[in-house]
């Protein structure tokens, strides 16, 4: 088993990040079979796979996330807080905190237009850790 991890300046605000190269670059030299977990530290972000393209991630997902989960909607969480982020928990939760990603002899198993995908639902810049463990 290896461990590493991923530090990640974002924006915020649905922010999404291309995680594929930098996890690939992990497990490149492992070989035979196995699976990379990642798991991002944090309630307001997410990780997922899809198509990393400007319509996709910039347009198209935060569009359904706002009709699903509106950022202007009154949440509890808020109230309890005073802050203003009540939505980007729920769309964190929503995607989830972590991928498992089988690999072979150094080579991600993803499809050809499936990228390994961070998305920061929170409403301001912040720094993000991905922890990912090999496991062979």
């Amino acid at each position: 088993m290896q461990r590493f991890t991923i530090q990640i300046e974002t924006e915020g605000n649905n922010d999404a990040v291309n995680l594929q190269g930098e996890v690939a670059r992990h497990v490149r030299d492992v070989q035979g079979t196995g699976i990379v977990s990642l798991f991002v530290v944090g309630s307001t972000a997410a990780l997922t796979t899809l198509e990393f393209e400007t319509g996709l991630v910039k347009h198209d997902l935060p569009n359904i996330l706002q009709k699903l989960v509106p950022d202007d909607s009154r949440y509890e969480h808020e109230a309890t807080w005073n802050d203003d982020n009540g939505h980007s928990h729920i769309r964190a939760a929503l995607v989830g905190p972590s991928l498992m990603i089988p690999f072979e002899n150094g080579r991600l198993l993803t499809g050809e237009y499936q990228q390994i995908v961070l998305i920061d639902f929170d409403t301001r810049p912040r720094k993000r850790t991905v922890i990912g463990t090999i496991l062979p």
